[in-house]
């Protein structure tokens, strides 16, 4: 079975936790704590950020490793996509995340910790952030979701990282103008798949019982 290093509230992990539901896996769940990363995570990606994916044993006895989100959502969905998310423009929802990843998580992190950042106002971190929500917004004018009328993988690899820039300030970010893409985030909040992949688990330690995600429970 898959072994994926998960820390629940980081956006990277939740969009590697959300392809692995979407795609219906199952994984061995190892929730690890940011201040404390075990040594068996590092051994395999010494860059020491999550998610990471562990795959089974191949023939030769070895376990490959994915260490980027995009690429563990990208391989749950080409193992198993019962929904068809991947039935869209890929070029065009490779494009729309890699703006998300690159120009507006940076204004995010810099929003959300912006008094580790005082080249800028917080207020300014936000408007330079909202260039990129007024883009989904657009998108979401003229289709319930971005790329259309049904669920693509565009929408579960960005959900994460608008959740994060709204839970800076709720209200404001409910406040903004971007009617349509409030509604989706409302709708996304309350997703039983998103549900299930912010449920909490206890970190790992060495010697635990195998943790399987999605619970059966």
């Amino acid at each position: 079975m898959p072994r994926l290093y998960s820390f629940r509230r980081c956006p990277y992990a939740m969009r590697a936790r959300l392809g692995i539901l979407f795609a219906g896996l199952e994984v061995e769940l190892r929730e690890i704590v940011l201040k404390n990363k075990p040594a068996q995570m590092l051994a395999i990606s010494p860059k020491g950020t999550v998610p990471v994916l562990e795959l089974a044993e191949d023939h030769n006895g070895n376990r490959p490793v994915i260490e980027e989100s995009r690429e563990i959502l990208e391989w749950a969905l080409q193992q198993n996509d019962p929904q068809g998310l991947r039935n869209v423009d890929l070029a065009g929802a490779n494009a729309l995340m890699e703006r998300n990843d690159t120009e507006f998580k940076h204004w995010l992190d810099r929003y959300k910790y912006a008094d580790r950042h005082p080249e800028l106002s917080q207020l300014e971190y936000r408007q330079k952030g909202e260039v990129f929500l007024q883009e989904l917004e657009n998108l979401l004018a003229s289709s319930r979701y971005l790329l259309g009328e049904a669920v693509s993988i565009a929408d579960i690899g960005i959900l994460p990282f608008v959740r994060q820039f709204a839970h800076v300030d709720r209200e404001t970010f409910y406040d903004l103008p971007y009617p349509n893409l409030q509604q989706w985030l409302r709708e996304w909040l309350e997703h039983p798949t998103f549900k299930q992949t912010m449920v909490k688990y206890q970190p790992w330690q060495e010697g635990d019982d195998v943790v399987r995600f999605p619970s059966k429970q």
